[in-house]
């Protein structure tokens, strides 16, 4: 049976432009894809483009050439409107920021995806619920980000990316405010959900090490690809006796 696509990355370019007439490219023709049910990185270090090219994925920004497909949907010829739903259902996020609404408890920022969904208050408060169970937030779905720990904040983070059962999960840098204990946790979580739930993951790091827990690895350097290798997570998985 053939591969179905999430992502499909056509000759991307990306340019900004300082004033008339100066332009600064910072993606150079980046062609990749991932399939549905893939753990992918995109491993880089500062200014080789990752962030760009994260809100590219992420229906965020429009590249400046080129063609993207997202489960089907042509992000060139989709309307804002579209792509602002789309976010809203395709893809879950999950920041270095975590990025949740302060003097806001947890379940209701878990629920908040699902409200602007259309979904029934009963139904999201359930859902918001259990994704806080799942990730061992049930003791703590009344306190607000302020009154929990940077990994507690992320755990939260992960439940409200799964709010809307999105067909992709996109984490940037996840790991990169917390120490490597809580780190490991984290990724457990998403170790998890690609394993038992058969979640399409991309991961955005600037770790060789972090990246090396996911299937496929793509080298950004200078807004261009290097090079696609394989990660390593069976190896690591046994070494570490998980």
């Amino acid at each position: 049976m053939a591969e179905e696509l999430m992502l499909d990355l056509r000759n991307i370019h990306k340019s900004f432009f300082i004033g008339t007439p100066n332009e600064f490219e910072v993606l150079h023709g980046i062609n990749f894809t991932v399939n549905k049910g893939e753990f992918v990185s995109i491993v880089g270090q500062s200014g080789s483009g990752k962030s760009t090219l994260m809100n590219i994925i992420g229906a965020l920004d429009r590249p400046t050439e080129g063609e993207y497909t997202l489960d089907g949907v042509d992000i060139e010829k989709a309307k804002d409107h579209e792509l602002s739903a789309l976010r809203n259902k395709k893809i879950g996020f999950v920041f270095q920021t975590y990025n949740l609404i302060a003097r806001t408890n947890a379940l209701k920022n878990v629920e908040l995806p699902m409200m602007y969904a259309g979904m029934s208050r009963g139904e999201r408060t359930d859902r918001a619920r259990m994704l806080l169970e799942q990730v061992g937030m049930k003791d703590r779905m009344h306190h607000n980000p302020d009154e929990l720990s940077g990994g507690q904040k992320q755990r939260v983070a992960i439940a409200r990316a799964m709010a809307n059962d999105p067909a992709i999960i996109l984490a940037d840098e996840p790991t990169g405010a917390l120490d490597s204990a809580t780190g490991r946790l984290i990724m457990d979580i998403f170790h998890k959900l690609h394993e038992e739930q058969g979640k399409t993951i991309v991961l955005i790091t600037h770790s060789p090490e972090l990246s090396q827990e996911t299937e496929r690895i793509i080298t950004l350097k200078d807004g261009t690809i290097m090079g696609e290798t394989a990660g390593n997570w069976p190896a690591i998985k046994a070494k570490e006796g998980m």
